[in-house]
């Protein structure tokens, strides 16, 4: 049983996380709040990471932040992504954000074909209101 317990107790500390780096070195850590939702912060670390937003109070009740971020890749290039988000959500610009691929040359003829064809197009026909049943005259007495 002893055996049993100290097995256990050597598996766990053998899965411990360990650090495979050495700890990252913050460079620069500036936050400024105004208390009237205004904010301004920066971040700066020395493997390349940098964090910088500046807010202001929204006409919605959001706030809006407008700010930018960039970090090393693996490669050892240098990714950076700036954003704005506001009352029409997060808006991120980026070269490493997927872009939709160009449409065909036969697809735009199609897209300008088809609004070609609704520009000269009648409206189409209004479906007419229900009538109400016809009356139908009272069968003849046969006193």
């Amino acid at each position: 049983m002893k055996l049993i317990v100290l097995a256990c107790l050597a598996a766990v500390a053998l899965a411990a996380p360990r650090p495979e780096d050495d700890p990252v070195a913050i460079l620069r850590d500036d936050r400024q709040d105004d208390g009237d939702g205004n904010f301004k912060y920066e971040f700066e670390s020395d493997d390349g990471t940098f964090v910088s937003a500046v807010g202001t109070p929204g006409a919605e009740g959001q706030s809006n932040i407008q700010g930018s971020y960039r970090f090393t890749l693996p490669d050892g290039t240098i990714a950076e992504v700036t954003y704005i988000a506001n009352e029409n959500g997060f808006q991120p610009q980026s070269d490493l954000l997927p872009t939709p691929h160009p449409l065909p040359a036969h697809a735009i003829e199609q897209i300008r074909f088809a609004e070609e064809q609704r520009a000269v197009q009648p409206p189409a026909p209004q479906p007419l209101a229900p009538q109400p049943p016809a009356a139908k005259p009272f069968p003849a007495s046969s006193f």
